[in-house]
């Protein structure tokens, strides 16, 4: 009987020694009251970042400028590399419109993610989300005015989609042939 007493004392030591004591649990600070700004790691890491998003058809384009020296990239690639090169010029395009968008966009390097649609619909919504980070970057409204002015999809999204199918029909709006014999 002393046997078994001291082997489940013994057990008992053993998983002691395993568990962890409540009073060494992990203490969070207190929180400060007067914090002036919440700065995440990436902006203090990076410095300045901004993100826009773009869209057309079925891409979506998220655009990130962050101080830089005006790098460009497409889903991780040199734009200089886009081909066909009317797809390039069409993704520049935005940066190219003047003097004040190229000094502006070398002073940030683009990072644009774009998923969905075909190649120029990523394309155009690339070139979108671009010209949505640069006015946001510029801080005035008339680099939004001249965007508005040489073209309003550079800023605005294209909102059409696809019209759901409905009974009776092969699409939308088509439908079945009816044959009398």
């Amino acid at each position: 009987m002393a046997n078994k007493t001291q082997n489940i004392e013994n057990l008992e030591k053993e998983l002691n020694t395993f568990a962890k004591p409540k009073a060494e649990a992990k203490k969070t600070p207190p929180k400060k009251s007067g914090t002036k700004s919440k700065k995440t790691a990436v902006e203090k890491k990076k410095g300045i970042i901004i993100l826009a998003k773009g869209k057309r058809k079925e891409a979506i384009a998220r655009a990130t400028l962050t101080s830089g020296s005006g790098k460009i990239r497409v889903n991780g690639i040199n734009v200089d590399f886009m081909k066909p090169k009317a797809l390039r010029e069409l993704v520049l395009e935005p940066v190219k419109l003047s003097n004040e968008t190229k000094e502006l966009a070398s002073t940030f390097d683009i990072d644009i993610n774009v998923c969905g649609g075909g190649n120029s619909g990523q394309a155009q919504a690339a070139r979108s989300a671009i010209a949505k980070a640069l006015t946001e970057a510029s801080k005035g409204s008339e680099l939004k005015s001249a965007y508005l002015q040489y073209d309003r999809s550079l800023l605005a999204d294209d909102y059409r989609r696809v019209e759901p199918k409905k009974f009776k029909g092969p699409k939308a709006r088509a439908r079945f042939q009816k044959s009398y014999r």
